[in-house]
């Protein structure tokens, strides 16, 4: 392989379109070669090196399309993070139960056609036909409720 050295890496050079690629595939090829037992005989050496140069290439090549470069790590350490602060978790959960006491005065229509819409997610005429209504009825109270609720949660102190 010494011997063949720069006819080897002109070859290859050839094959894979960069002396650098190459030279790595080369070196790594020596590396593996060079402390290992041969097992039978090679008829063309340097057909075999070549052959054992380019397969070391392109597992080389592999292994690096596989690695991230270090602009893809260095915009993956300065991702936000999206999680929500302990801060941010005690208010959500204060919103919720000062929903929930605000849907407490609704009439009891309204709160249940403003739950099956807005969180078992069910269809105007699903909520008409479940409590024997009309679409327009339920789009109606469903609006009122929304606006009653919108206009008491922005009122800064609770009744």
């Amino acid at each position: 392989m010494v011997d063949r050295y720069g006819d080897l890496r002109r070859r290859l050079t050839r094959r894979l379109g960069s002396a650098d690629w190459a030279d790595d595939a080369l070196q790594d090829t020596y590396v593996r070669l060079n402390g290992s037992e041969v097992v039978g005989e090679v008829r063309n050496p340097v057909a075999y090196l070549l052959r054992a140069a380019f397969n070391n290439a392109l597992n080389l090549r592999r292994a690096e399309t596989r690695r991230l470069s270090a602009d893809e790590v260095d915009a993956l350490l300065h991702i936000a993070d999206d999680a929500p602060d302990v801060l941010r978790i005690i208010e959500g959960r204060s919103d919720i139960e000062r929903l929930k006491r605000i849907m407490t005065e609704l009439t009891p229509r309204q709160r249940e056609i403003l739950l099956a819409a807005r969180v078992d997610g069910l269809s105007r005429h699903e909520i008409a036909d479940r409590l024997g209504i009309s679409v327009s009825l339920v789009e109606k109270e469903l609006r009122r409720a929304q606006e009653f609720c919108m206009l008491r949660f922005q009122q800064k102190t609770p009744r």
